[in-house]
C-alpha cells in the first residue's frame, strides 16, 4: 500500500471587522478541525482587510504554497464585500452574475417571500468557471475556483459550507495528536531536554505550552502541557514513552492524555 502524501490547506481570514477585533474569528479553528481528520493540516494563516490589491496578493501566493486555500468572509450584499471580484482578479477571470446561482438565490428569497434587491443579486456574481458551494444555511452560495475555496464569514454559515467541501479534497496521512501534562512542572525545566527529544525525532512535532488556571478561592493550578503531533503512531509512541519519563523524573507526576 502507497503511504499517504502529505497534503497542506492555508486559510485566508478577510475583512476589516476581524482586524480591528469588532469580530471574535472563529472559522480558522473549525476549518482547521474540520480538515484534520481528512488527513490535510493547515500550516498558514492570513487576515487581511477589505482591500483588492491584497486580497489578490494573499490568495496566489496562498494557492501557489498549499495543495488548498479556504478564504472566509467577504461575499455578502454590501459595498465593501470585494471578495469574489478579488479572487476574479487573483486568477484573472472574468465575474457577473451567474444564472446558476441567481436561481439559488432567487428560490431561496422566495421561499420566505424576500425581495431580490440588486444588493442580493451581488451575492450571484461568481468568477467565470468556478463551481458552486451549497450553503445550507442561507442559500448565497461559496465557490471554488481550483484549490481555492471562498466561503461565508459568519461561522454557521462557514460551517455548513465546508459540508459540500470534503468530497472535493485529496485526502492526506491523518496526523495523530497524544500528550503529557505535568502539574506543576516549569518549561525552563524541562526545555533543553526536550530540545535534545526533538533532534532525534524529526518526524515529531514536539510543543510545550504552560497552563494557568484558577481553581477555587483564587488559587491557582499551573504546570505545562506537552503536545507530540505524527503520522506514525509508532514513533508518536516512543516520544510519549519519553516525555512520560522524562516529567517523571523531575519529580513530577505525568499525565498522559489519550489520542486527540
Amino acid at each position: 500500500m502507497a503511504e499517504a502524501k502529505r497534503v497542506t490547506a492555508s486559510v485566508l481570514l478577510i475583512g476589516d471587522e476581524v482586524l480591528s477585533g469588532r469580530t471574535q474569528d472563529k472559522n480558522l479553528q473549525q476549518i482547521a478541525r474540520f480538515l484534520a481528520p481528512l488527513g490535510i493540516n493547515v500550516v498558514e494563516c492570513r487576515v487581511v482587510p477589505d482591500i483588492e490589491d491584497e486580497i489578490v496578493e494573499a490568495v496566489n501566493t496562498l494557492r501557489a504554497k498549499t495543495d488548498y486555500v479556504f478564504t472566509t468572509g467577504g461575499i455578502g450584499p454590501t459595498h465593501d464585500d470585494i471578495t469574489a471580484d478579488s479572487i476574479a482578479k487573483a486568477f484573472g477571470m472574468s465575474i457577473d452574475v451567474r444564472a446558476d446561482a441567481m436561481e439559488i438565490i432567487e428560490h431561496w428569497y422566495a421561499k420566505t417571500q424576500t425581495p431580490v434587491t440588486e444588493s442580493r443579486k451581488r451575492m450571484a456574481r461568481i468568477p467565470e468557471g468556478s463551481s458552486l458551494i451549497e450553503n445550507p444555511v442561507s442559500g448565497a452560495p461559496g465557490f471554488q475556483t481550483e484549490n481555492v475555496f471562498t466561503m461565508a464569514g459568519v461561522p454557521a454559515i462557514c460551517r455548513g459550507m465546508l459540508e459540500d467541501i470534503a468530497h472535493r479534497l485529496e485526502k492526506g496521512a491523518v496526523t495523530l495528536s497524544r500528550s503529557v501534562k505535568g502539574d506543576n512542572l516549569r518549561e525552563g525545566e524541562i526545555a533543553e531536554a526536550l530540545g535534545a527529544l526533538q533532534d532525534e525525532n524529526p518526524n515529531v512535532s514536539i510543543g510545550s505550552y504552560p497552563y494557568f488556571m484558577e481553581v477555587k478561592d483564587g488559587k491557582i493550578k499551573r504546570g505545562t502541557h506537552l503536545v507530540a503531533r505524527s503520522t506514525d503512531s509508532a514513533e508518536l509512541d516512543a516520544v510519549i514513552d519519553a516525555l512520560t519519563n522524562m516529567v517523571s523524573d523531575l519529580g513530577y507526576a505525568p499525565r498522559v492524555d489519550p489520542e486527540d
